[in-house]
């Protein structure tokens, strides 16, 4: 089958059109004002309800929050999260705290940032930091254990356990905990 084509008028044929319209997009963005962020002095603002890397937090006491019960490392999509319990077993002064993982890593290369890893998390012991520049040079380098993820994470100072908020909310509402 032989397909017909019309015929190109002349100014169609100069394409002297396009290339006017190519100069007005070009003259355009020369002329507005640059949006060029000078990166290691300014930093973008992240947005509320941004999900960054997650990290372990301790309590006030400077215990690590986590009690190793491995939720965290099911409910990860892409199994970043990697946790060897049981680590030294709990002392009695620690409170409901029963074991802290002996290993626990997150592999940041993995990671897609979802948040479930937080939401899952019955101690609070995991928070999405607002940290979005993961840098290194090796891939092991990225491969965060117990020890860097706290450091990154710092001191939760929230005294009160999820669960224990949880009960006073249920007890002002006049219901049972």
């Amino acid at each position: 089958m032989i397909v017909q084509r019309r015929k190109l008028s002349f100014w169609e044929r100069l394409y002297l059109p396009a290339i006017i319209g190519g100069f007005k997009v070009t003259l355009r963005h020369f002329f507005r004002k640059k949006v060029t962020m000078q990166y290691p002095e300014e930093k973008w603002t992240v947005p509320p309800g941004y999900r960054g890397a997650p990290y372990l937090v301790k309590n006030p006491e400077g215990r690590t929050k986590c009690v190793s019960c491995q939720l965290c490392e099911f409910v990860c999509p892409p199994k970043a999260i990697r946790i060897t319990p049981p680590g030294p077993p709990g002392a009695p002064e620690v409170g409901n705290v029963e074991k802290a993982p002996k290993e626990f890593e997150i592999d940041m290369l993995r990671c897609i940032f979802c948040g479930y890893c937080q939401e899952v998390c019955p101690e609070e012991a995991i928070f999405l930091m607002k940290d979005y520049s993961l840098t290194g040079e090796t891939r092991k380098e990225l491969i965060y254990n117990k020890e860097k993820l706290l450091a990154l994470g710092g001191i939760h100072h929230d005294k009160i356990r999820k669960w224990e908020k949880k009960a006073a909310e249920a007890i002002e509402q006049g219901m049972r905990p």
